[in-house]
């Protein structure tokens, strides 16, 4: 037991967040993880497709993944940038948006630095309402028919945080903790990157996989989708490490769980919408 303990409270060290590099140019286990959600994604959806009644056909899935995909590097980096770091960009705005940065003898890629799972949530939004228009769908329809199988794709991005050893939580004495080399001090904290994994991905993706044939009208499970991942993020913000660089507190709660709530509150206003909009078109 002791022997597993020192491995388990130390193996974020042992982890190298480089998968393989070809000179300066480093492929990282971060974004294999982005490529393997939306693969996830792409996969159980068409394996809906193929069980279930729906009118959609494969290359409308990719389509909108498509879109998704630049919703969430484009929401996802801007939300950041609006939500924990306009100070950095006031003072470089061409550098905290480029994937580069200057090095002797020319550019180092760096890839796409720090980003917002809410910017993200915004950016997938804005892409798939303008695909849906584009394709003339509904589109809640268009979310739903997506959003059972993003919390398991969303289980690999928090993976992904866990391997770089980033998002690590709060100091604890709790014997589960671990050392992150990247925290500032030499002490167990929670591997909170791992209970959103288990919680926001594996957990609620189970709920929505197992409501997905019982959506009474649509937006039910997108909204469903959205309060479940603000509450389990709202709690799950008491064991991350709160950024003092990057997040304010107001009365007491992390940006996170503001934008949690926000999400919440948009969740239940889905909910009521959509309902009301659906018993009036049976009427």
């Amino acid at each position: 037991m002791t022997d597993f303990l020192h491995f388990w409270q130390n193996l974020p060290a042992q982890m190298n967040p480089v998968l393989f590099s070809f000179g300066s140019f480093a492929v990282r286990w971060y974004g294999m993880m982005y490529l393997i959600a939306f693969a996830v994604v792409y996969l159980l959806t068409r394996y809906r497709l193929d069980t279930e009644k729906l009118p959609f056909n494969r290359a409308f899935v990719g389509d909108a993944l498509t879109w998704a995909m630049g919703g969430v590097v484009i929401g996802g980096r801007l939300g950041y940038i609006i939500f924990y770091g306009m100070d950095s960009f006031l003072t470089d705005p061409l550098g905290s948006l480029l994937p580069w940065v200057s090095a002797p003898g020319g550019c180092r890629f760096t890839g796409v630095t720090g980003m917002s799972y809410h910017g993200g949530v915004i950016g997938v939004t804005l892409a798939l309402l303008l695909f849906s228009r584009s394709q003339k769908t509904g589109f809640f329809k268009t979310f739903d028919l997506l959003i059972p199988a993003v919390p398991l794709g969303y289980t690999f991005g928090r993976i992904g945080n866990f391997i770089n050893g980033e998002l690590y939580g709060r100091v604890t004495e709790a014997a589960m903790g671990m050392y992150f080399p990247l925290a500032p001090t030499v002490e167990l904290r929670h591997p909170s990157q791992l209970y959103e994994a288990i919680f926001e991905g594996v957990v609620l993706f189970t709920i929505l996989w197992l409501l997905r044939r019982k959506s009474p009208f649509p937006g039910f499970l997108s909204a469903i989708y959205l309060f479940g991942y603000g509450f389990f993020r709202f709690f799950i913000e008491y064991f991350r490490e709160p950024d003092a660089q990057l997040g304010f507190v107001l009365f007491n709660f992390s940006m996170g769980q503001v934008l949690c709530f926000i999400m919440m509150l948009a969740a239940i206003a889905i909910y009521i919408v959509q309902k009301k909009a659906a018993l009036n078109s049976t009427k």
